[in-house]
């Protein structure tokens, strides 16, 4: 296409679906998400919002969604500036769309077009195409007289609304399909239809999802039918909402006989769970090992150094505040690219598991003795300052690693939390972030400016080389938690290669200090037999065997079931709940994660026991396994959905079509879960 400077051109992206296929619309309704372009553009080419044509209403196991079968055109219009110089521009984006039929498959792929800017005009072979979907998009009919009115308030954050349209004589049957709005959701099913007096109105609910104002004004598509067979019709329309109340900057009261839910989190109560649970992740499995080194720390400094054992405080609280505030640009990065972003998202990358193993079995290596690490020698440095010396960057460093320890951890009071942080703006999600970093760093930085209360720790002497040495057991133990679950996501022979690579590494670590930092002899060959072991270890064992740059999948959920007599989970997906409910069974979901060790600990302790099993078994359980531990944007929704920013969630479904779950807590014990079981087969919630 050819196209002149400062003149507004069009862009399309054509989805085409298998029969019994769809994608959602911009509003999903109840499940579902929507299309989404990610923009790649030469400066001076700004692309405007998608417009959407009108979709299909889809009923489904009480569900309500909005989508397109078989085949939708979604116009996307592009500015040039008129500064644009002549030339040939490429135009880039990444779509990703969710396409469903009983099960749903997420899709991605890069789209790409070639714009020639000049002194004519010519359009391009798309350009009918284009046109034609065009004029598919619902538009403002000044015909369509609309307007709103609340009715009674049915909880404190929900109240009904009566919509009414003036439509032409003898249509069949007519609808209002709300957009998105981040305040408020207005419902997807209608409740009550009249038609008098020329007039025709439909009830819908508002739920307030932010703050205490009501909406004065919503918008959505009007769709109406002039027969039974006949294609719909579609209009926008932006309706006001008459009610003195309606604005009232307060919530309504609960009527008599109405039990009021319990009302949406605060900021400041969110804010004191999140610091919460950054305390407590200062005693999860993860972090232990962590701890005890900086403990050693703090001891050492405190007798080497009194002085700076306040400043080092601090710097460690910078590292993991710095950890933090990257994790939650991760997120909102995801977030503001259309995707869906979860607490220890980045163990979900098998590249960040492998860096993470190396680093942490080196540490344990230099812990044990096999080399030690000199000033200059880059990350290492760290490392062995994060074991003994604990300067500057060591510290630091120490702070970087104790957070990558801690966030596959999702602890008590930090689940509710993120989850409430995940669905909020940029600003809030950085906050929350920021509260949990001083949680996790506060009882070291206290430490720090009260060294007096060291007094209470053992003097320094030659004990401390082998707690040194000790404190290396619980490091290598957390280097094979990471190997548990790294190694599958390179095949069925992941662990032997990964294995022998790790037996290499160990190897060039004691040749280096024995034979060179220890060794007075013979240095220069030691050197290069340890170049040698790790050109070998890089090139035949990663590159080659393990064919590190291509990682797989985990398992299927269903395989991950470990003896004959366990849960016969099978895997989750929304549609076979849908179905278990249809049938009339309840359901239990687990989310869990590999790398998530309170998932693990509520799977021993109140999942996989023999009460449990017994249980499922007695009351015809479906149960499904909803394994995240690689990226999965189906679960990540499905988890906000939920109110929770990761794993774990378990969540007990009764047997009736489209009833809702009830959620069990993060930690989890033996009668919690069979009570829920019971309660959701009995109907007794």
């Amino acid at each position: 296409a050819k196209a002149k400077p400062g003149s507004r051109i069009t862009a399309a992206l054509r989805l085409k679906m298998a029969p019994r296929w769809h994608t959602y619309w911009i509003n999903p309704g109840d499940s579902g998400t929507p299309t989404k372009l990610n923009w790649t553009l030469p400066e001076g080419i700004k692309a405007g919002a998608i417009e959407w044509p009108a979709p299909e209403k889809l009923l489904l196991s009480g569900l309500v969604t909005y989508v397109f079968h078989d085949e939708v055109l979604l116009i996307v219009p592009l500015e040039l500036s008129p500064n644009l110089k002549p030339g040939t521009y490429e135009i880039k984006a990444k779509a990703s769309w969710l396409e469903c039929e009983t099960v749903c498959i997420p899709g991605r792929k890069e789209v790409k077009a070639t714009l020639l800017i000049g002194s004519e005009e010519q359009p391009s072979p798309a350009a009918e195409s284009i046109r034609n979907g065009q004029q598919k998009l619902p538009r403002p009919d000044p015909q369509l007289v609309a307007k709103g009115s609340y009715g009674a308030p049915t909880k404190t954050n929900e109240r009904t609304v009566t919509l009414e349209f003036k439509l032409p004589t003898g249509v069949a049957e007519y609808d209002f399909f709300p957009y998105k709005n981040e305040n408020y959701e207005v419902g997807n099913s209608t409740t009550n239809r009249i038609s008098e007096g020329g007039a025709s109105r439909l009830v819908k609910t508002v739920t307030l999802l932010e703050g205490t104002v009501w909406p004065t004004n919503i918008t959505g598509l009007v769709t109406w039918r002039m027969g039974v067979t006949a294609k719909p019709l579609f209009a926008e329309v932006s309706l006001n909402l008459t009610n003195d109340s309606a604005a009232a900057p307060t919530a309504l009261a609960t009527p008599a006989g109405l039990v009021a839910p319990e009302a949406r989190p605060g900021l400041l109560k969110m804010l004191f769970l999140a610091f919460l649970g950054g305390l407590i992740l200062n005693v999860m499995p993860c972090v232990l090992p962590v701890i005890a080194l900086k403990i050693l720390g703090f001891v050492q400094q405190s007798k080497k150094e009194p002085g700076q054992t306040r400043k080092l405080g601090i710097i460690y609280g910078l590292g993991v505040w710095t950890s933090f505030l990257i994790l939650g640009g991760m997120v909102v990065a995801v977030q503001q690219a259309g995707g869906a972003a979860s607490w220890g998202m980045q163990m979900q990358n098998p590249f960040f598991r492998l860096a993470m193993l190396v680093v942490v079995f080196l540490v344990a290596l230099n812990l044990f003795g096999f080399f030690e690490v000199m000033l200059g020698s880059g990350a290492l440095t760290a490392a062995d300052s994060l074991a003994g010396k604990q300067g500057g960057a060591g510290a630091f460093f120490n702070g970087v690693l104790t957070t990558a320890l801690a966030t596959p951890c999702t602890a008590p009071f930090l689940a509710v939390a993120l989850g409430f942080a995940f669905t909020q703006s940029p600003f809030v999600v950085l906050l929350m972030f920021s509260v949990t970093a001083l949680g996790l760093a506060l009882p070291y930085i206290v430490l720090s400016w009260r060294p007096d209360w060291l007094k209470f720790l053992p003097r320094p002497g030659a004990w401390m080389e082998k707690f040194k040495m000790l404190m290396a057991f619980p490091m290598l133990a957390t280097a094979v938690w990471l190997f548990d679950f790294t190694a599958p996501s390179f095949g069925k022979s992941g662990s032997l290669w990964l294995g022998l690579f790790l037996v290499v590494l160990a190897m060039v670590g004691w040749i280096y200090g024995e034979f060179v930092q220890r060794g007075r002899q013979r240095t220069g060959l030691a050197l290069a037999v340890c170049a040698g072991l790790l050109a070998f270890g890089y090139g035949y064992l990663l590159e080659r065997q393990l064919d590190w740059r291509h990682p797989q999948r985990r398992l299927a959920a269903g395989d991950l079931r470990e003896s004959p007599d366990g849960i016969a989970w099978q895997p989750w997906t929304a549609a076979a709940v849908n179905a278990a409910q249809a049938a009339g069974k309840p359901v239990l979901v687990d989310f869990t994660a590999v790398w998530c060790l309170i998932c693990q600990a509520n799977k021993a302790s109140s999942l996989e026991i023999a009460s449990v099993r017994a249980k499922l078994k007695d009351l015809g359980y479906v149960a499904l396994l909803a394994d995240n531990s690689d990226l999965d944007p189906l679960i990540a929704t499905e988890l906000v959905k939920h109110g929770r920013a990761g794993v774990p969630l378990v969540l007990v479904y009764p047997g009736k079509p489209g009833a809702p779950p009830e959620v069990l807590p993060t930690v989890l014990t033996p009668g919690i879960v069979l009570a829920a079981l019971e309660r959701a087969a009995t109907g007794s919630r």
